[in-house]
């Protein structure tokens, strides 16, 4: 918290920053410049012309993001102009969002491109009606599968459903039936409070030659906080098939996860 802004500026440039999420570097910035700048003028000025470039807004959530719009630290006009562009990149298809990502990875303005999160960014398209439903985009590079044997884990950002906190998380683990590592693709419910309602759900991913979604497990749970349901094996073939040069489960070096949830019954 001490340091100067040219020292802050240096550490969040950076792609390799271990951090859990774009969100936490959003709510860093505004503790340190209302820590350096109490005046709400410098602070805004410090903010808008120095700092909102190091912050990668489209890796942040919808949920932090609605915040900007109210955070009366940034200049209205500027919360609004870094939103936009943040939801149109997160609304771009895919090969879009990569083109924009290779184009600023040779500048020195980074927004685009992905830091290395604990928390996997997710796409997230949420429906009210005709019941509480979300359908959540989680991509993975072929490199991050493979650090994942033989016994590790990937999680998502959160996401929300019915006001409760989900993640989804991709293990590497062993078959209990074969016995042979696998991919399994799990869906849990943050801690929090003592609400309990049943979900359905449904895992899918994208395979070749079609490149269209194909659903792998279906299945309901009834949640309570801190709990989790999945599938250990989910493409239903060895780890060492899953992750071949000729796997049909990566595009473009891309495995390509899709969860749909829809709430049953509240309670």
């Amino acid at each position: 918290m001490a340091l100067p802004l040219a020292g802050i500026q240096a550490i969040l440039a950076s792609d390799d920053l271990q951090i859990a999420s774009e969100d936490a570097v959003y709510d860093f910035v505004l503790k340190w410049a209302r820590a350096q700048y109490p005046k709400l003028e410098d602070r805004r000025e410090v903010l808008g012309s120095h700092l909102a470039q190091y912050i990668r807004f489209p890796y942040m959530t919808c949920r932090k993001l609605k915040k900007v719009l109210t955070c009366n630290d940034f200049d209205q006009d500027v919360a609004s102009k870094l939103v936009l562009e943040a939801l149109f990149y997160k609304a771009d298809a895919p090969y879009r969002q990569r083109s924009l990502a290779a184009e600023e990875s040779a500048t020195s303005n980074r927004r685009f491109v992905e830091r290395a999160y604990k928390y996997r960014p997710v796409k997230v398209v949420e429906f009210e009606l005709p019941r509480q439903q979300c359908v959540v985009y989680l991509d993975l590079k072929r490199e991050e599968c493979v650090n994942l044997f033989p016994s590790g884990r990937v999680y998502s950002q959160a996401f929300h459903l019915g006001g409760q906190g989900f993640f989804l998380s991709a293990h590497c683990n062993m078959d209990q039936q074969s016995s042979f590592h696998c991919l399994g693709l799990f869906l849990g419910m943050q801690e929090k409070g003592s609400t309990s309602f049943t979900v359905d759900y449904e895992f899918a991913a994208r395979l070749k030659p079609t490149e269209e979604f194909v659903c792998k497990y279906k299945g309901n749970y009834t949640f309570t906080g801190g709990k989790a349901v999945g599938y250990r094996n989910l493409f239903a073939v060895p780890w060492t098939s899953f992750v071949a040069e000729d796997s049909i489960y990566f595009i473009n070096g891309i495995l390509h996860l899709r969860a749909e949830l829809t709430i049953r019954l509240c309670s």
